[in-house]
């Protein structure tokens, strides 16, 4: 009995202990998604304005849209995790509060925020002009007035108060009402001076301020002349504003101009003058300045300030490149402007064959020189507003050489100087010739209206002048094209040994790095070889049997140019001594002496030594083998560079009756000797110490 009563309490234990991990399990928070939010910047503004709308919504990654007032202004915006950024302009809307919703599409939530939108205006004006277009004295203008976010309320009056500022601080007035749409726009226009107050005009030169609600808004520009800036021969338009029939004095001056007459103005107060003549005498090659004067001759008009505009005759600017009769531009060339035989101007080319000036409309003649020599004229060179840009042909030639050699090979990197024979010192530019073996000279001067240009060419190679060509004369062409032949001259090379005793069947190179020149032959008994070789500095090299002997360097500047090669690696003698660990002489091993394409092996005496007589000096290995054997007693490397005996010591080897034996063999030899000595010594000893000795009798 006891015991089940044990066992009971363990079970209602055991239930107390899960009923209270339930209960506190269910007292948890529940883990939710993110609720939808949202924040808008700026909070209030003009339709147009650019709001930054940032926000949380419930599904990750999700897509939400931006309504504004219930109505979808941005759609499909997909959020980076649940954060939205994105921007907007604020649409059409009237004055006031507005709601602004991100809406999560997928999670079906919201949330709102409130933009205010503010009303704004614009003014502008017509006629626009452009520079130098402007508005004339008695002019009229529109004002065109737009309206946005305006407040379309049954009760609203909404007026605009216009108000028109003139150059004498005198100002006028328009107070007109207007209406908003559903959409919060509207539009109003405005005549001026028409719809203004009072004595409203366009009557003083000067700038005129438009204000709207007390608010700048604006400005535009009344003068005397329809532009601020003409051309030669172009119509000179003025108006001024008068009363009517009044009798006035127009006056122009300036550069060249002093003119004046009297004008009356009409029946609505307008003067008007449109002169066709009167810039015929504007100067062609300056920008110049003019002033318009009108004043009243009876007084009854008087105005402040006072009906005074200046005006340019600017100049156009204009661009002439002199070329050659190949079309290439030309650089410090002369040219000179010329209008009704008088000199204007003066100028010369720069790198670019191009000079930059200003001229304005007329008929010009153009003449070009170059080194003192007229070289072309451009006449008439016409310059309107749409013609501003020239080519004068001169007659200057490119000059075009090739150099090359007997063989036809073309020859880079020669000398040229070419210059006129009266002036020996100032060179024509011509470069050297270039890896085609070609030189170029531009823009040549050629012989032209009978006038002979005495040119003079020097052609030269590695500093030796090889051909001078006298009374070049060059015609008028877009090119000239000449040829130049460098000779071949012979060049004699007597190839010797360290004692100087020649060197039968060498093989002697010549090489020019200038164009790759190339030539070679073989010496005779004798040592030497004549080789035929074009003008020029060589690179000798020498070579038997595959190897170079020597080399140097010759300058083949006259007809026979003869050079002495001596070849101190030539014809050596090289011993090899071998030698055991004990530098006794080891004879009857095989020593080879060798290198890459050569070769030699020998014997060696009693004495240890191979000797190889006629070695040509450079690097070699020396292998020593035991007689008839294939195994490799020792290798060395060694420089040859005079004749020398080398010794090579078998380190591991002993020479013994005749016989070579490894070192440790050897040690072996000497111990068990030294073993089979002591115990012969030993054997001695005993035999002698037990020897019986003789009785006494």
């Amino acid at each position: 009995m006891k015991l089940l009563h044990g066992k009971a309490a363990s079970l209602v234990y055991s239930a107390l202990i899960l009923a209270s991990f339930l209960v506190s399990f269910t007292l948890l928070p529940i883990v939710r998604a993110t609720k939808v939010v949202v924040s808008v910047t700026p909070s209030s503004g003009t339709v147009g304005t650019t709001v930054k709308l940032l926000g949380n919504i419930t599904t990750a990654n999700g897509v939400s849209s931006i309504l504004w007032d219930g109505r979808i202004l941005v759609s499909n915006v997909t959020a980076v995790g649940n954060s939205v950024n994105v921007s907007f302009l604020v649409p059409s809307a009237t004055l006031g509060n507005h709601t602004v919703m991100l809406l999560d599409v997928a999670g079906k939530e919201n949330a709102t925020q409130t933009f205010s939108v503010v009303t704004a205006y614009s003014v502008s004006v017509s006629p626009k002009t452009v520079a130098p277009a402007q508005s004339q004295e008695g002019d009229n203008f529109t004002f065109s007035l737009g309206i946005t976010g305006g407040n379309n309320s049954a009760s609203a009056v909404n007026v605009a108060n216009f108000t028109v500022v003139g150059p004498h601080s005198a100002s006028f007035t328009n107070l007109s009402n207007f209406t908003v749409g559903n959409d919060g726009n509207g539009t109003l226009t405005v005549n001026y001076p028409a719809d203004f107050s009072g004595l409203a005009n366009t009557g003083l030169v000067g700038n005129y301020s438009i204000l709207l609600n007390s608010m700048l808004e604006g400005t535009f520009y009344v003068g005397l002349t329809n532009s601020t800036a003409y051309h030669r021969n172009q119509a000179v338009d003025i108006k001024a504003l008068y009363a009517p029939e009044e009798n006035v004095t127009l006056s122009v001056t300036g550069p060249n101009l002093n003119y004046s007459e009297n004008l009356t103005a009409d029946s609505m107060g307008i003067v008007h003058d449109v002169n066709l003549t009167i810039l015929s005498v504007a100067p062609a090659n300056v920008s110049s300045t003019y002033t318009v004067n009108v004043t009243s001759i009876s007084g009854l008009t008087t105005k402040t300030p006072p009906d005074i505009q200046n005006f340019t005759v600017p100049g156009l600017e204009v661009n002439i490149t002199a070329r050659n009769k190949n079309g290439d531009t030309v650089a410090n060339v002369g040219v000179q402007v010329f209008e009704n035989e008088t000199l204007i101007l003066s100028m010369t080319t720069g790198s670019g064959g191009l000079v930059t000036t200003l001229l304005e409309t007329g008929s010009f003649f153009c003449n070009v020189s170059y080194g003192g020599q007229e070289i072309g004229t451009l006449s008439p060179m016409i310059v309107t507003e749409t013609s501003t840009a020239f080519d004068i042909s001169c007659n200057l030639t490119n000059l075009m050489i090739t150099v090359k050699d007997e063989d036809g090979v073309l020859i880079p990197g020669a000398g040229l100087y070419l210059y006129e024979e009266n002036q020996p010192l100032a060179a024509l530019p011509l470069n050297a010739t270039n890896v085609n073996g070609t030189a170029i000279g531009y823009s040549v001067l050629p012989i032209m209206n009978n006038t002979l240009i005495d040119y003079a060419l020097n052609a030269s190679l590695d500093g030796v002048v090889f051909n001078t060509t006298r009374h070049l004369e060059l015609p008028v062409a877009a090119w000239f094209n000449m040829s130049i032949v460098v000779p071949k001259m012979t060049l004699q090379v007597n190839v010797t040994d360290a004692n100087l005793q020649p060197i039968p069947n060498a093989t002697v190179y010549a090489i020019n790095d200038n164009g790759g020149l190339f030539y070679n032959g073989t010496t005779a008994a004798n040592g030497t070889v004549s080789l035929r070789c074009t003008l020029g500095m060589y690179l000798l090299r020498v070579y038997s049997n595959g190897i170079e002997l020597n080399e140097t360097t010759v300058n083949l500047n006259s007809t026979i140019v003869s050079t002495l090669v001596t070849c101190p690696l030539y014809g050596l003698s090289v011993s090899i001594k071998v030698s055991d660990y004990f530098g006794r002489p080891i004879p009857k091993l095989t020593v080879i002496l060798q290198r890459t394409g050569y070769a030699e092996s020998g014997v060696s005496g009693s004495n240890g030594l191979v000797t190889f007589p006629n070695v040509v000096g450079g690097d070699f290995n020396v292998a020593v083998y035991s007689s008839g054997q294939s195994n490799q007693l020792a290798v060395e490397s060694l420089y040859v560079g005079n004749s020398m005996t080398i010794g090579i010591t078998l380190g591991n080897y002993v020479e013994l009756a005749g016989m070579l034996v490894g070192i440790s063999q050897f040690i072996t030899i000497v111990i068990l000797v030294l073993a089979v000595v002591l115990i012969l010594c030993l054997e001695v000893y005993r035999l002698r110490r037990h020897k019986p000795k003789k009785t006494q009798g």
